[in-house]
């Protein structure tokens, strides 16, 4: 008798977790496509805007803050080489 409350359980259990996961994902959908047509159209408004945006003037800073610098996979690894063994538990 108990073994067939908890397989009970668990069915209306997980029939509940799975509807609330489809409903979810169907919502997240929706939301997914409205926002990105939204953000083609407007760019971010600067009185929005995180603190570390504005400069000690209060002004608004419209400049990229980070540059990212691709570099090739024996670049990388000869850079990773230098490190190491520039450290103090590393062998030279």
């Amino acid at each position: 008798m108990v073994q067939i409350i908890y397989i009970l359980a668990f069915t209306v259990l997980s029939i509940f977790a799975i509807s609330n996961l489809i409903r979810s994902m169907i919502a997240l959908s929706q939301n997914e496509s409205r926002s990105y047509q939204d953000n083609r159209r407007r760019r971010v408004s600067p009185q929005y805007a995180h603190p570390e945006l504005w400069d000690k003037d209060g002004k608004y800073i419209d400049e990229p803050l980070m540059v990212i610098k691709s570099i090739n996979v024996d670049d990388a690894r000869s850079r990773l080489d230098a490190l190491y063994n520039s450290s103090p538990s590393g062998e030279k």
